[in-house]
């Protein structure tokens, strides 16, 4: 029979408890699990791809059926090169759905045989924001109801490095 592997992808700037939420639901469905971090993103990142490869390697490292890579360029070729049919995508909010839903029909164009499989995060992380977390971290709040431990010791590292 064969396996089942899916491609989460993203930035992962940082990996916030709603995208764990969904890396924890994707086991249940899948043989294999590739969180799949952009290298280079439209997005600015405030951490390296190594930094944040390492970051989602500490949070799911437990778990045999998940790797952790990063990737640069167009999303369909990287998931016919791990020979994958499925790309995981995490919604949070309706304007989410809006782009993913686009990008997904782009996908299709591009790719009929792969599929895009929309989650919706549990209700508890809607608000939950990289940017957003980037921004309270940035001016001193609390992410902990966000990220795990290491992440905002990781956040609170990097803002403090800026400012000295």
């Amino acid at each position: 029979m064969a396996s089942h592997i899916a491609i989460y992808p993203g930035t992962f700037d940082p990996i916030t408890r709603g995208h764990l939420d969904i890396i924890e639901r994707s086991f249940k469905l899948f043989d294999e699990l590739i969180i799949a971090v952009v290298e280079h993103s439209s997005k600015s990142t405030l951490f390296s791809v190594e930094e944040r490869v390492e970051m989602i390697r500490a949070e799911v490292g437990g778990q045999e059926n998940v790797r952790v890579e990063s990737f640069d360029g167009l999303l369909i070729n990287y998931v016919k090169e791990k020979n994958a049919y499925v790309v995981v995508r995490g919604l949070r909010v309706m304007s989410d759905f809006e782009y993913e839903f686009q990008m997904a029909l782009t996908n299709r164009k591009i790719a009929p045989d792969i599929e895009t499989v929309f989650m919706m995060t549990a209700e508890n992380y809607t608000s939950v924001s990289s940017r957003f977390i980037k921004e309270i971290a940035r001016l001193g709040g609390e992410v902990d109801h966000f990220v795990t431990p290491s992440v905002e010791a990781a956040l609170k590292d990097k803002f403090s490095a800026k400012i000295t």
